[in-house]
């Protein structure tokens, strides 16, 4: 089916709305809003099309044409029907002036198809919501990116890949120009066609900015949130780290006030992964990776479908929201399209969230419980840049947009199939079964092992052996990627780790602590361990990073050292993981 976009809390506005102009009431419901299913716009499929030839097939005399006759048909449920515009498949879109059941449309599309040979089908253009529960939790750190139980194990992947030369679409209501975001937009497009949706003044155009989605209640900002944990710009000292904060986000709006129709959303796909879209300019940043945090119920449209084979025709990947409904995401739409990721949400403790939906359609989760990201302060219109914790499956699918990136940054020629293929496959197992009815994929994303599978390159996996205490008795590692299970045996114990960097290369060191209350700091000297080239020494629980590259024509000794500040320590409390990688 198709749809029309809102952000929640509005959709049970939006969905009272549409009810009154159908001439029924609608009571108050605390239960997970949905889509509504009555539109009142429709779009109109014909036979023998094709991109290229399809728009010019539509004259202005055979609109005229098909108006009438869809007109003849809704006449007697009390509407007119008025030309909108041409679809990027070759279809229509035409608008009644009420809202129409599902019914209705079945009945229009059935007696257009009996009465004109080259319909094809008749297709609701329904209401759609980005999946997002707002939360005011308080930030204070990122655990869904470190955090052993709950995270995607990011940081490890810092050191291999930042996401450089990957472009990342947002599909969704615009973007904010916030302090900690601004540098990694480039480009995008409006694609709201309807002005009083838009909420700008006008209909389409090359501005993306979001003005603010609210229908009766507080605007979202939620593209901005979004964008935000695939992409905000990081160790900059300010506000929060991206997923993937060398990647650009290409921002096109879909959503505006009170949501958004599927038409637009499907042109957006279209343009976003480099296709055409009849009246619009060439997109300048063709994105690889679209993430569409929104979704409706019903099956998945004729629309949405071609779109998405548009964008996988040019390698794009698309990664979807499951919903936030608790239910079977087989009747999600967007989410129950063929080709896509479909992402379902997790909490801290790494079960399913209450809120998502799961079933057999649902590739992987990510954390989507109390997810700390770029807001704006704004009630309605925009104010001063800000964060907020916000909850859904809406903000589980950027880390696997974010990721999808990370993976891109180091093998490009990876297929939309080959990326979801290792995402599925490299996935941590859930410390919490979902259940055999409520399963939500195959587990909750690993960035770093998604990487390593990218780059074909998995860690040779070492044991720390004692004693290597001083710089003149360090564990030598001759592996280019190790991965060392390392133990602070004591507060006086600590421990090094020499390793030859080639000419040219760069050596990354992280150490990942494996319980919340150790506080392991990391170093990095020469190599007779008399000068410190660098240090980390961050908040107990937070990983530890250090680099060098070695830029001399000969390889160069040096030594990594883990030093115990706090915490516990032994067999039972003092394990962590040190991650050394040449590249």
């Amino acid at each position: 089916m198709s749809y029309r976009v809102l952000p929640f809390p509005p959709a049970r506005l939006m969905a009272a709305v549409l009810l009154a102009a159908a001439g029924v009431s609608a009571q108050a419901s605390e239960a997970a809003p949905s889509a509504p299913k009555m539109t009142d716009q429709f779009i109109v499929h014909y036979r023998a099309t094709s991109f290229s030839t399809a728009t010019a097939a539509r004259t202005p005399e055979r609109r005229e044409r098909d108006r009438q006759h869809a007109e003849r048909v809704v006449s007697r449920f009390g509407a007119k029907v008025a030309f909108r515009r041409d679809g990027h498949d070759g279809s229509s879109v035409f608008r009644a002036s009420r809202a129409l059941t599902p019914e209705q449309i079945r009945t229009l599309s059935s007696e257009m198809a009996a009465a004109d040979a080259e319909v094809l089908s008749v297709e609701p253009d329904l209401v759609m919501l980005p999946q997002w529960v707002p939360s005011d939790s308080q930030f204070a750190s990122q655990w869904h990116y470190y955090e052993a139980v709950g995270g995607i194990n990011l940081p490890a992947t810092w050191d291999r890949s930042l996401g450089a030369g990957v472009r990342v679409a947002v599909i969704d209501t615009g973007y904010r120009p916030h302090a900690d975001l601004a540098a990694n937009i480039v480009g995008g497009y409006d694609f709201i066609a309807d002005t009083a949706t838009a909420n700008d003044g006008n209909g389409r155009d090359a501005d993306a900015r979001d003005p603010g989605d609210w229908c009766s209640g507080s605007s979202s900002w939620h593209g901005t949130h979004v964008a935000g944990t695939i992409a905000a710009v990081t160790n900059n000292g300010l506000g929060v780290a991206g997923v993937a904060p060398s990647a650009k986000i290409v921002p096109v709006r879909v959503l505006g006030t009170c949501g958004g129709y599927t038409s637009d959303i499907a042109a957006g796909v279209v343009w976003a992964s480099g296709g055409t879209v009849s009246g619009i300019p060439a997109n300048a940043y063709p994105a690889r990776v679209l993430n569409l945090s929104l979704g409706g119920s019903g099956a998945c449209g004729t629309t949405m479908q071609n779109a998405i084979n548009s964008a996988r025709s040019r390698s794009a990947m698309l990664v979807i929201a499951a919903g936030n409904s608790n239910l079977n995401a087989s009747n999600a739409s967007p989410a129950n399209c063929a080709g896509v990721i479909t992402v379902g949400a997790t909490t801290r403790t790494g079960a399913r969230a209450s809120f998502s939906n799961y079933g057999s359609v649902v590739d992987v989760a990510a954390p989507g419980a109390g997810i700390l990201s770029t807001l704006n302060a704004g009630s309605t219109v925009p104010g001063a840049d800000s964060y907020a914790s916000y909850n859904g499956t809406s903000m589980a699918t950027p880390h696997v947009a974010g990721v999808a990136a990370l993976m891109l940054a180091k093998n490009a020629a990876l297929t939309p199939d080959q990326v979801e293929s290792m995402l599925k496959s490299s996935a941590r197992a859930f410390p919490v079964s979902p259940g055999t009815t409520t399963t939500i994929g195959t587990g909750i994303v690993d960035a770093k092992k998604a990487v390593d599978t990218a780059m074909g390159s998995q860690p040779t996996a070492i044991t720390e052996v004692e004693s290597n205490n001083t710089a003149t008795t360090p564990s030598v590692i001759a592996a280019t990627h190790a991965r060392i299970a390392g133990t602070v045996a004591s507060t006086t114990d600590t421990d090094y780790f020499r390793v030859s960097v080639a000419a040219g290369r760069t050596l990354s060191a992280t150490l990942n602590h494996t319980v919340s209350t150790q506080n392991y700091q990391l170093y990095l000297y020469n190599a007779a361990g008399t000068s410190a080239l660098a240090s980390s020494t961050r908040a107990a629980g937070l990983p530890e990073t250090v680099t060098v590259r070695n830029s001399t024509t000969a390889a160069v000794n040096y030594l990594v050292r883990v030093v115990y500040a706090s915490g516990g320590t032994g067999s039972a409390s003092g394990q962590y993981v040190l991650n050394l990688l040449q590249q």
